[in-house]
C-alpha cells in the first residue's frame, strides 16, 4: 500500500522541492500531494486562541484548510502550518510530522505526544547561511561600507573616510566576542579565525573544540567578553535565562566604541536601551537583523539613527538552506517508512 504524504510548502521552502527529495531518497511509489502558501509574501501569525491556537507560537495557515488538505496522509512534511490538539483528533491517521525548521514552534508538541505523532525537525539548517550573513555584518560595519553607501547614494564622495581618524579598522586587529557557542556560533568562530582576529567565546554551556582551542580562540566569563570585544556578535537562543541579556547593564559593561551585531533573536536585546546607547557613542555601530517586533514600526525610533544597519530577518535565507532542509525531511520520511528510528525527533 502506498503511504500517503502531504506538504505544505511556502515561497520559500518550496514544495516542488521537498517532493524531489522525498522521491529521490524513498523512490516514486509514493502517494504525495503538495500545496504551496503565500509566506513571505504574507506575513505569519503569532499563537490564536480564538483558533484553538494558542500552544502554537508562530505559523502560516487556516486550521481547517491545512486539515482538510493533510486529510487521511500518514506522513505530513511542512515548514510553517500549524497542528494543535483540535487539528490532530481531526487526523487520525497521522503518524510523522516532518518540520523543515530548527524548532517545531509550530506544533503544540504536548498534543502530538498524546496523539502518538512523531515529530522531527531540521537543526542548524541555516547555520551556514546565518553564520557567513554574520561576517558580512561585521565587515559592512568595520570597514564603513554601510556609511560609504548611504553616502554616495545621498550624492555625497566621503574622501575623508580615508583619515586616519576616521576609516575603518582591520579585523585581524581586533577582538571579535561570540556570544553562544551553538550551531551557527562555531560556524562564525570558523569563518572568524581566518581574519586572524582574536576571538573570545561566551557560553556557560558548552566547551570549545579542539580546533578552536588550538587556533587561539578563548572561552570567557560574559564579563571579560564585553570588556575586551571590539566588536560583540550574539548567536544565543532565547530562554527565561537569555531574554533580555543584551540590556542597559550589559551594554555598560561593553568596551566604549564597541561594534554590536544581532543576527540571532530579537527578544534578546533591550532595543531602547540600544538606542541610548548608539545616540550616547557608547556603541559606536550596530548591525541589526532581528527585532523584537516584526515588522518593525515604520516610525521605529532605531530606523532613524545614521550608525545602524538594518536588514529584515534574512540571514537564514538562502537556496542552500532550502535545500538542505528538504534533505533532511526527505531522510526523516525515508527512516520512518522503512521503520528505522529518526534522526532528529522533538
Amino acid at each position: 500500500m502506498q503511504k500517503k504524504i502531504a506538504i505544505i510548502g511556502d515561497r520559500f521552502m518550496l514544495p516542488d522541492v521537498f517532493r524531489s527529495e522525498i522521491e529521490k531518497a524513498c523512490g516514486n511509489s509514493l502517494d504525495i500531494r503538495t500545496l504551496e502558501m503565500a509566506w513571505p509574501d504574507e506575513p505569519m501569525e503569532f499563537g490564536n486562541p480564538a483558533l484553538g491556537l494558542d500552544k502554537v507560537k508562530e505559523y502560516f495557515g487556516n486550521p481547517d484548510e491545512v486539515v482538510d488538505f493533510i486529510g487521511d496522509a500518514e506522513i505530513f512534511v511542512t515548514q510553517l502550518s500549524p497542528l494543535s490538539d483540535a487539528m490532530m483528533r481531526r487526523l487520525p491517521a497521522l503518524r510523522l510530522v516532518a518540520v523543515s525548521r530548527g524548532g517545531p514552534i509550530n506544533i503544540d508538541m504536548a498534543a502530538a505526544k498524546t496523539h502518538g505523532i512523531t515529530v522531527v525537525n531540521v537543526p542548524g539548517r541555516n547555520a551556514s547561511a546565518v553564520a557567513e550573513f554574520t561576517i558580512g555584518a561585521i565587515l559592512a560595519e568595520t570597514r564603513l561600507i554601510r556609511v560609504g553607501h548611504e553616502a554616495l547614494r545621498k550624492g555625497e564622495w566621503r574622501g575623508d573616510l580615508y583619515r586616519a581618524d576616521r576609516t575603518g579598522r582591520e579585523l585581524s586587529e581586533m577582538t571579535v566576542g561570540v556570544i553562544g557557542y551553538g550551531n551557527i556560533g562555531t560556524k562564525v568562530v570558523r569563518l572568524l579565525r581566518a581574519f586572524g582576529c582574536r576571538i573570545l567565546v561566551s557560553d556557560p554551556y558548552v566547551q570549545l573544540s579542539a580546533d578552536d582551542r588550538n587556533a587561539g580562540v578563548e572561552l570567557v566569563a560574559l564579563d571579560d567578553l564585553l570588556a575586551r570585544s571590539d566588536v560583540v556578535t550574539l548567536h544565543s537562543r532565547v530562554t527565561a535565562e537569555t531574554r533580555g541579556l543584551i540590556n542597559m547593564d550589559t551594554m555598560a559593561r561593553m568596551k566604549p566604541g564597541v561594534i554590536f551585531i544581532n543576527t540571532a533573536r530579537g527578544p534578546l536585546v533591550d532595543y531602547d536601551a540600544l538606542y541610548d546607547a548608539l545616540v550616547s557613542g557608547h556603541i559606536a555601530s550596530a548591525m541589526l537583523e532581528t527585532f523584537a517586533v516584526e515588522p518593525v514600526p515604520s516610525d521605529w525610533p532605531l530606523l532613524q539613527l545614521p550608525n545602524v544597519t538594518l536588514t529584515p530577518h534574512i540571514a537564514g535565507a538562502s537556496v542552500r538552506t532550502v535545500t538542505y532542509a528538504a534533505e533532511q525531511a526527505a531522510e526523516e520520511v525515508r527512516r520512518f517508512i522503512a521503520g528505522l528510528p529518526p534522526v532528529n525527533p522533538c
